[in-house]
């Protein structure tokens, strides 16, 4: 052995062992109530809002910090500007005024026709008689 060399036991690797257990068994469990609290959050947050009686039909940006949205407050439609600092009433809209659009569902696209479309695209760049 080495002069100075700190001797090892099989119970001080065991102990080793059980602290780095115990701390991955701690992570995850700070982990999962994190999960837990983020999801609580969210739902409490979202009944919230569905509850409320304004909703923002169209937002329209101007420049990064100056908007123009539509927005319907009980049974009213109103445009309305937004700055930095201010927001200011633009005019009161009629429900017949304003186009509502329900909103699109998004859909994934199908990966293997991605997939393939690319497979074709990269062996058409490949092909030497292509630019002869």
């Amino acid at each position: 052995m080495f002069l100075g060399a700190p001797e090892t036991s099989v119970y001080d690797s065991f102990a080793g062992a059980m602290q780095f257990f115990t701390l991955i068994v701690i992570f995850l469990i700070v982990l999962g109530i994190t999960l837990v609290a983020t999801k609580w959050i969210a739902n409490y947050q979202k009944s919230n809002t569905a509850a409320g009686n304004i909703e923002v039909v169209e937002t329209f940006r101007l420049t990064t910090n100056k908007y123009v949205q539509i927005i319907k407050v009980s049974d009213k439609y109103l445009a309305i500007a937004i700055g930095r600092d201010e927001v200011t009433l633009l005019a009161e809209l009629s429900p017949d005024d304003v186009k509502t659009v329900a909103a699109k569902e998004f859909a994934m696209p199908d990966f293997a026709a991605v997939l393939a479309k690319f497979k074709k695209s990269y062996s058409d760049d490949k092909d030497p008689d292509k630019y002869e």
